[in-house]
């Protein structure tokens, strides 16, 4: 367990009362009721229900999650716009402080944050840090940058010195936010971040797994000041509560499963509301014949087996040059089997549990399907209940053709398939096929030439050298898929204007932009076309 926060109220339960596991293999860990108790009461739920939650650890249970009714989402939607109404008024300043009082609320508490995103999720410590990182990041990026992003624009007008035009970025009002279970700190604050960072208020639905670390994230934002009601958590299915905060909310940012994502965009143009949607994907990574073997091996194993491959930017398919086919194969394969599994708290583990027996059973569907179909088995493919419920092996897989269901279809599981390319143009034509396009890497010695080859890609991010965590963690710039992964963007300005609406007021002066001094229209018009002809001599736009 960990030692440096000991407001987390872990607990050793067992039939004869308290034991340490870190000394007894017997004991299970668990909450202290009050911890929870102190959390769930965040959820604005009245209607008596609750719903169990279970560590994919070992299956000890967690907490009983209150559930909202829908006339607790319609309660929630309504404090919301009265809290946003003064809140969007508020100064640049204030808000930034708030962010800066978050980032610093974050890195003290990490600890803390990451004992409730391992016993929620089941993932590797070192996986579950990478949460609280990006949520600093993300906090202070827009704690120094907010202004630059948000204050009136002026822009040139119609005519030089007669018309002034400003451009003000107004809030959309009430954002509703949809965030999964895999990265339960990050999906369930960064969004929002910049959602209140631009003057809005936030009801957001966690998923059911993992709502003890976004209420965790929750009781920060208090206790950086930010104002009650402007963040208020919700619980529920998602195919109740998710239609009932689309019907209610000004702009929806939802974070999951494509064939979902596409429903939620449905809703939201029923609406005519705006929505960003992170999506699915079959990730490629390309390793060139100049590549460094050894880091592009180490890229490999972080990109493909971070949390157990429950990533949306995670690589999934890997076509490696002929000419070191054999030689990186050689090395990934030892690097992967000697991988130190397991699930706990320990910083140790490099690969964690999936969350739940349906990624399992994903994952052995996909590994099955492949092999009976001629696919090679490199290394894995199986379960592991003996290190934890849902435990599936790191594997890796050869011979992968079309007709096999891992070729295009997104697993969210550690397995990745291995191709060979003789030729980089094919390379980068395989790595184009299917209908996603989240995120992509390139390693090669050559970065020019990298970055090239990273432009004929259809992603929305690629990076070169890098598995996923260069471009991720780069806040100013933007994040999001092309075609099935997704529309709109996080982080960036894109991240903080995507939550407001751009209003123009133009002024103009001396006189009105129509005929003057009794001219006559067909006058007007000569006039204009004169004006025109030599506003563009002097390059004007």
């Amino acid at each position: 367990m960990s030692d440096q926060q000991p407001t987390t109220h872990l607990s050793a339960g067992s039939d004869e009362g308290p034991r340490d596991p870190e000394h007894d293999p017997a004991a299970v860990l668990a909450l202290e009721p009050d911890y929870v108790d102190r959390l769930t009461a965040r959820i604005l739920a009245t209607s008596g229900e609750t719903s169990e939650v279970r560590s994919p650890i070992s299956g000890a249970t967690l907490a009983h999650i209150p559930q909202s009714s829908e006339a607790d989402i319609v309660e929630a939607f309504a404090r919301a716009r009265r809290a946003q109404e003064s809140w969007a008024r508020t100064p640049f300043k204030t808000r930034q402080a708030l962010l800066l009082r978050l980032h610093d609320l974050v890195l003290e508490r990490q600890a803390e944050i990451m004992d409730l995103i391992v016993l929620e999720s089941g993932k590797a410590r070192k996986h579950a840090f990478d949460e609280p990182l990006h949520i600093a990041l993300t906090a202070r990026y827009y704690g120094r940058t907010l202004g630059d992003h948000l204050r009136t624009e002026r822009t040139p007008g119609v005519f030089p010195v007669l018309t002034r035009v400003e451009i003000n970025h107004v809030p959309k009002g009430v954002v509703g936010i949809i965030s999964p279970w895999n990265y339960p700190f990050t999906l369930a604050l960064c969004d929002g971040l910049a959602a209140i960072a631009a003057g809005n208020a936030v009801v957001t639905k966690p998923d059911a797994q993992t709502m003890l670390t976004a209420l965790l994230g929750a009781e920060l934002l208090e206790q950086a000041g930010l104002p009650k009601d402007l963040w208020t958590v919700v619980a529920g299915e998602g195919s109740v509560a998710g239609p009932s905060i689309i019907a209610k909310a000004d702009y929806i940012c939802f974070t999951g499963s494509t064939a979902t994502g596409k429903r939620v965009a449905q809703g939201c143009a029923e609406r005519l509301i705006g929505c960003s949607l992170e999506l699915g994907g079959k990730n490629p990574m390309l390793v060139l014949a100049d590549a460094d073997l050894d880091r592009a091996v180490e890229g490999a194993v972080r990109a493909v087996y971070s949390n157990s491959g429950q990533l949306c930017v995670s690589i999934e398919r890997l076509y490696v040059a002929d000419a070191i086919y054999d030689r990186f194969m050689e090395r990934f394969t030892s690097r992967v089997q000697a991988m130190a599994l397991g699930a706990g708290l320990e910083w140790e583990i490099d690969m964690g549990s999936l969350i739940s027996q349906q990624q399992v059973d994903n994952a052995t569907a996909h590994v099955e399907d492949a092999v009976a179909k001629g696919a090679r088995l490199r290394t894995g493919g199986v379960a592991r209940t003996d290190l934890a419920p849902y435990f599936f092996e790191p594997t890796i897989l050869e011979q992968v053709t079309p007709e096999m269901d891992v070729f295009a279809h997104e697993t969210f599981g550690p397995v990745v398939s291995v191709y060979r390319f003789t030729d980089e143009a094919d390379a980068v034509a395989r790595a184009n096929q299917g209908e996603y396009g989240l995120n992509a890497s390139v390693w090669t010695r050559d970065t020019a030439r990298g970055r090239r080859i990273a432009r004929q890609i259809k992603a929305g991010s690629v990076n070169v050298n890098e598995s996923f965590a260069a471009s991720f963690a780069s806040l100013a710039a933007p994040m999001g898929g092309m075609r099935e992964s997704g529309m709109g963007r996080r982080q960036g300005r894109e991240g903080i204007l995507r939550y407001t609406e751009s209003q123009t007021v133009a002024t103009e002066r001396l006189a009105n932009i129509e005929p003057m001094f009794g001219m006559s229209d067909e006058t007007w018009a000569k006039v204009m076309t004169v004006s025109l002809k030599a506003l563009k001599k002097t390059g004007r736009a």
